[in-house]
């Protein structure tokens, strides 16, 4: 997939801190209950860490108790890019930066939740920048 910011893997590396590159570089995920923006309620949007994007609103963030940041959907659709992951024996669906491509998190549905959109998307911290508003 070609992306608006790309950039080598030294590059990312030498921008990221280890735990950064390890999440939205290698698609790894921050242990639950320990990001910073787990409980947020601070007003603002929420970017990518990596390149800067717009890509969830403190508006549609909502307490889900799983241990992660969870919205119920992104900013706009073209800021995220879903892709299949049938990792770990389970069949779920990534959550990517459709910027620069930085592993976010995932989306689920169907759990219950009373959101508009019955979705969660399951967001690291350590993958977003949080802007606040003025």
């Amino acid at each position: 997939m070609s992306y608006e910011i790309q950039k080598s893997e030294a590059e990312w590396r030498a921008q990221l801190s280890p735990e950064e590159y390890h999440v939205l570089r290698e698609a790894g995920t921050e242990r639950p209950f320990v990001g910073e923006y787990t409980d947020t309620k601070t007003v603002g949007v929420y970017s990518c860490r990596a390149c800067g994007a717009e890509l969830f609103s403190s508006e549609t963030k909502f307490d889900s108790h799983c241990g992660w940041p969870s919205y119920y959907a992104p900013l706009a659709e073209d800021r995220v890019q879903y892709i299949e992951d049938t990792s770990l024996g389970m069949r779920r669906v990534e959550v990517r930066c459709a910027t620069c491509g930085g592993h976010l998190g995932h989306v689920f549905e169907g759990e219950g939740y009373g959101t508009p959109t019955d979705q969660r998307y399951c967001i690291n911290s350590i993958s977003l920048t949080l802007k606040p508003a003025e």
